[in-house]
């Protein structure tokens, strides 16, 4: 099934963003996990001859308001560089609000689901793209040989 019709009840019940909207953000959602586990220690966060079972919570997918948000900004400015706050505009995604309205709406379809610690709050003013998409973006140029 296609991503278009698994979200074309979110989109009918909220047609503020776009379903590249919602594409973004869950495409978000998976650099964020695949960086975290990229970057996490190993289980028992020491060398050890003997390694202990893994634990339930050393496989836990659940990444927080503020660490999708992070994870949305890198790849904002990986694919589209300067242009990124450009981008994201024409998907109506202006703040990180936007992206918690994106993720509470795949919440109430069942798309995603939160822990008790999880509130709608956690995506509100993360930073400004102003701030994170622009003022603090770095060029870099590569040597030409």
């Amino acid at each position: 099934m296609s991503l278009r019709n698994d979200l074309a009840e979110v989109l009918a019940q909220d047609p503020r963003y776009p379903i590249q909207a919602y594409a973004f953000v869950l495409e978000a959602l998976e650099a964020t996990h695949r960086e975290r586990d990229r970057n996490r220690p190993s289980p028992s966060g020491r060398k050890s001859s003997k390694k202990r079972p893994p634990r339930e919570e050393d496989f836990s997918r659940h990444i927080t308001g503020r660490e999708l948000c992070e994870g949305a900004r890198r790849l904002a400015l990986e694919h589209y560089g300067l242009m990124a706050i450009s981008v994201l505009a024409l998907w109506n995604i202006h703040s990180t609000s936007d992206i918690g309205e994106i993720v509470y709406n795949l919440i109430a379809s069942g798309d995603l689901e939160k822990t008790p610690n999880d509130s709608r709050s956690d995506f509100d003013n993360v930073f400004t793209f102003e701030n994170a998409l622009r003022r603090d973006y770095i060029l870099t140029f590569d040597e030409v040989a």
